[in-house]
């Protein structure tokens, strides 16, 4: 089965995860397996893969590239918003490693039907798993005029959402918007020429990634998964996030400094009540792609990688503030 994808910061990820060949590692988007490659090639017999898709063509892909490897591999077809779920019925193994790419993958990209570029024209869809749920289609025809706006500030930080949304219900009530020919139309129309002309890259772009995240909920979930990825560390485990735009990054980086803070009662109490603990430290700033990797893998561009390693669990003691 033909599946072409170029695997982001190969080395880089494979750093941070630090494998450990008798480990229990996760792949949260496991895509074409070119990371989950890398780690089972680090696995012993005793050693552990776990790889989760939604998309039904990149677990068939997956099973068949890590077929030969000696390791455990456990390959399931879920969203990792069922992290918890899919860890507990595989016995809730402490886990060494956890990995979220969370980039759309270049096979999605590139084959033209599945609608999530706006260079092809394609039926527009952007479902990352296209068994279910709502289409792009869905939300371009459906979303009010007020709602369309949000997402495309929201979620695509586009200064001119609001003209774009109305030009989009002016197109619809004439005739549905169905294909992303379509859309790339009437959003080149709705920004003016003289800001396409100063813009850096297509005027749809940001239109594009704002509907893909509506339509697969991608933002909404994270903050919550990789609390739980944390929460089923092991001792010494790491979690290697991989981000591609700036919002997924923004929740990546809060989520995971939220997590390295111990005490969090009121400045203003003598000694600590809360008990709360650290549960991660931070192992460096977000890294990105080298030249030599840009050159070959423009799409590596926007890339950062966050890691962080899992605190063994410490005695229960109080903790003074600082000035008391």
């Amino acid at each position: 089965m033909e599946f072409h994808h170029v695997s982001v910061m190969p080395e880089e990820v494979l750093e941070a995860l630090h494998i450990d060949s008798d480990g229990v590692y996760v792949d949260c988007t496991l895509g074409g397996a070119g990371h989950s490659r890398r780690i089972a090639e680090r696995l012993s017999p005793k050693g552990r893969l776990i790889g989760l898709d939604q998309d039904a063509e990149a677990i068939a892909v997956a099973k068949e590239r890590l077929a030969t490897f000696p390791c455990r591999i456990d390959i399931v077809h879920s969203n990792f918003r069922y992290l918890g779920k899919v860890l507990s019925a595989l016995g809730d193994p402490p886990l060494s490693g956890v990995l979220f790419d969370l980039g759309v993958s270049s096979h999605q990209i590139d084959t033209a039907e599945r609608g999530f570029s706006y260079m092809q024209d394609a039926p527009l869809d952007m479902r990352m798993n296209p068994e279910g749920g709502k289409t792009a289609a869905d939300v371009a025809n459906t979303y009010s005029e007020e709602d369309l706006a949000r997402i495309f500030h929201d979620y695509g930080e586009e200064r001119w959402g609001k003209r774009i949304a109305e030009f989009i219900v002016k197109a619809r009530a004439e005739k549905p918007i169905e294909r992303t020919g379509e859309l790339v139309d009437i959003v080149s129309r709705a920004v003016p020429k003289a800001v396409r002309r100063a813009q850096n890259g297509h005027p749809a772009k940001r239109i594009f990634q704002a509907i893909r995240i509506e339509v697969n909920d991608e933002l909404a979930i994270l903050e919550q998964t990789f609390q739980v990825a944390v929460q089923h560390l092991a001792p010494g485990g790491r979690i290697a996030i991989l981000t591609f735009h700036s919002l997924e990054d923004r929740i990546a980086k809060r989520t995971l400094q939220e997590m390295t803070r111990g005490c969090i009662c009121p400045p203003e109490l003598p000694v600590c009540m809360c008990h709360h603990q650290k549960e991660i430290r931070l192992l460096g700033k977000a890294r990105t792609a080298t030249k030599e990797e840009l050159s070959e893998n423009p799409r590596a561009k926007s890339a950062k990688l966050r890691v962080a390693e899992k605190l063994a669990a410490k005695q229960e003691e109080v903790e003074v503030h600082a000035g008391t």
